[in-house]
């Protein structure tokens, strides 16, 4: 028998029914010859820093830095049975072969390996990698099932990239958490996106508007405009010397210009074009691509590719009828499909371009959820658009003089649609359209050079200069794509802030951390950092929110999936710096009152030791790792009609044991003097009563 094993249920089953193991058993599919499990994402993880040592669990500076000599590997508590299921048939004598069917990119192949490790198999690994999940593409895959030891650079490179936002996250963390007196996220990619976002704020604060003035001529089917002018006075005076001046055509230029359709979309520029067009964060339109991935309708998601290999130009006219026949917006507009424009071997990585499938032919479109049919639309109209022809047009430029001085005007006359016919059928179609780019040009009438034009108007036009604009998820993922680019080398493979797979999950955690706000302004929604994210880029250094150094390592993590660099060298500078960090970083001075205030401390967690402070619905511990948390509202404290204060949480803290007055009783209506027993066992509290001894030994 051979084991193949999937990342998610979900995508296990879609490959047993093409191989055929159709027998559901607990945890797995059988038959064929094959036997089909799952991992449930992420079923193993590097392990808590308390794994190493349980003094760990408490955040202390002189434990700092925290490096693992050796790496240990956990299985998540609620991932325990599925990961029994995968040990049981990774060893069991009669497989013979395993087949890793995650993911076909750097998480998907630490997701197995991690799982094939703790496991102890020592089976022969086969990979699968495919970028699609059609029937035909399944079947091709596994016909050409590839030796695992072609993916060790990719694994070590996963294994890097983990260990070293562990490192990072760990050290830095509890470094500035422990100096602050505030749990302070700090992550590898997540700082320096924030620091990002606060740069930007920074500029729009400290903008100073400046305000500049334009004489503009009304002439017959056109106006013309001067030159930008900073004295107001001096372009009333231009004004007032045109009026009454002649108006002569100096120069006409006219120029046959071209427009190139669009590439396709990698997963970034669709999460870009789906924040701005349809109002989706990056997870969303992640979440209903993968959807659509494993409902066979779309092409691998998370790809950093915008091109298609030279093996699928022959089946592209077939699959673009197809996606034309699909779609409304088309309608009454003619499908071409130049393949040439979007065959690009030497662009192509792991995976190609995101484009629909031809199982779009017989699909339930309408069935499908809003966010996925909008997200299929999206997909679709750029294969369209990319494939079509250019768009083409007369661009005429018309240089006017009037009392000495040079005015200028544009005329643009299209000559043929090409692209930007689909491009605005599908924005109609749209419930909130966005402007065009740019306002489109009319055509200028027909004009000589050294024609006289009657002049039928002056004015002066008052404009200023703008601030940059805040960040929407569109412009922060374009922000992350390039930072640190001009400073990288040519030929590096990824640049920027992570990866196309990982920026959404990074948007949402600085969200979740309340570092980063979305706040709707009319029709977009700007992402705007917290008091605290200032607060903490002022006082992070600055290896820790560069862009650049951020940027740099995810190319060395390209050379490490290239075998062009050890794991161990990478490892060493990620650790050498952090012990320069704990070493070197000293508390800024005044920045005592620079973050929020803090939560008053009502006791200590007996889990943890960590502080416990009361928030608006109970007392929890301010360690985040820590679950630690008394319920105001609970069921056991709500059956006695009672909300714990913070002075019985503060006697319950310390001594495990709190006198309480008023207690209801369910039983008798009355109520009631008791000690409450703080009882928890690691994982839930709980709480018992115990009563005063009255005389005669009765209780």
């Amino acid at each position: 028998m051979k084991l193949v094993i999937a990342e998610k249920s979900s995508v296990a089953q879609s490959l047993a029914a093409v191989i055929g193991a159709t027998t559901r058993k607990d945890g797995y599919l059988e038959g064929n010859g094959w036997l089909v499990s799952w991992c449930v994402g992420h079923l193993a993880g590097l392990a808590d820093a308390d794994v190493y040592n349980p003094n760990y669990a408490k955040w202390r500076y002189d434990d700092l830095p925290i490096l693992p000599e050796h790496w240990q590997m956990v299985v998540g508590k609620d991932k325990k049975k599925q990961f029994a299921v995968l040990k049981q048939l990774m060893n069991a004598p009669n497989v013979t072969e395993v087949v890793n069917a995650c993911d076909a990119g750097r998480e998907g192949e630490l997701i197995f390996r991690s799982v094939y490790e703790l496991a102890g198999c020592t089976k022969p690994m086969k990979r699968l990698w495919i970028s699609s999940m059609e029937d035909s593409a399944i079947r091709e895959g596994f016909a050409n099932l590839r030796p695992s030891a072609d993916y060790d650079g990719l694994r070590d490179a996963a294994l890097c990239r983990a260990k070293a936002d562990w490192l990072v996250g760990i050290n830095a963390t509890r470094l500035f958490s422990v100096l602050y007196h505030r749990t302070l996220n700090i992550g590898r990619v997540m700082s320096p996106t924030l620091a990002l976002i606060v740069q930007r704020e920074a500029e729009i604060n400290t903008f100073q508007p400046v305000p500049f003035y334009t004489v503009t001529l009304e002439l017959p089917g056109f106006s013309a405009s001067g030159e930008r002018m900073a004295d107001k006075a001096a372009a009333e005076q231009l004004k007032a010397a045109c009026q009454g001046a002649d108006v002569t055509v100096k120069k006409v230029e006219r120029r046959d210009k071209s427009e190139k359709p669009p590439a396709l979309y990698d997963l970034t520029t669709l999460q870009r074009d789906a924040n701005r067009l349809l109002g989706y964060t990056a997870q969303q339109t992640l979440d209903y691509l993968q959807n659509l991935y494993e409902k066979k309708l779309c092409t691998y998601p998370r790809t950093d590719s915008r091109y298609l290999t030279s093996d699928m130009a022959e089946g592209l006219p077939v699959l673009v009828n197809l996606v034309a026949n699909a779609m409304p917006f088309r309608k009454g507009i003619a499908i071409s499909c130049d393949a040439g424009a979007v065959i690009n071997d030497k662009k192509v990585t792991d995976h190609h371009a995101v484009i629909p499938t031809c199982n779009l032919q017989n699909a339930d479109l309408p069935g499908l959820p809003v966010g996925e049919k909008a997200v299929l639309e999206l997909v679709a109209q750029r294969l369209l658009c990319a494939v079509a022809d250019p768009h083409t047009y007369a661009e005429t430029a018309v240089t006017v003089e009037c009392a000495g001085t040079e005015f200028t005007a544009k005329g643009k006359t299209v000559k043929r649609p090409g692209w930007l016919a689909l491009d605005a059928a599908y924005r109609a179609g749209l419930k909130s359209t966005e402007p065009d780019k740019e306002a489109e040009e009319k055509s200028l009438p027909e004009l000589t050079e050294g024609q006289n034009l009657p002049l039928s108007g002056t004015a002066v036009k008052e404009g200023k200069t703008t601030p940059p604009k805040h960040f929407t998820e569109d412009t922060l993922l374009s922000a992350m794509e390039t930072a640190g680019k001009a400073d990288m080398p040519e030929d590096a493979e990824r640049k920027g802030l992570g990866t196309p797979a990982t920026r959404a999950g990074i948007l949402e955690k600085l969200v979740s951390t309340g570092f980063l706000e979305r706040k709707k302004s009319k029709k977009t929604v700007q992402l705007m950092p917290s008091h605290d994210a200032v607060s903490l880029i002022t006082v992070l250094p600055e290896q820790l929110q560069s862009p650049l150094l951020t940027a740099e390592w995810e190319h060395r993590l390209s050379e490490i999936e290239r075998g062009e660099l050890s794991p161990e060298d990478f490892m060493a500078g990620i650790s050498a710096m952090l012990q320069e960090l704990v070493e070197t970083y000293q508390v800024i001075k005044g920045t005592e009152y620079l973050f929020s205030p803090p939560r008053e401390v009502v006791g200590k967690c007996p889990r943890c030791c960590g502080d416990v402070a009361e928030l608006q619905k109970g007392f929890f511990c301010q360690n985040e790792s820590c679950k630690f948390v008394i319920w105001k509202n609970s069921k056991w404290w709500a059956a006695k009609k009672k909300q714990p204060t913070k002075a019985v949480v503060a006697a319950l803290l310390k001594d495990g044991r709190a006198r309480v007055t008023g207690l209801y009783s369910e039983k008798t209506g009355k109520t009631y003097d008791a000690t409450v027993v703080l009882e928890d066992d690691g994982q839930y509290v709980g709480f018992k009563l115990e009563f005063d001894r009255q005389e005669g030994g009765k209780r």
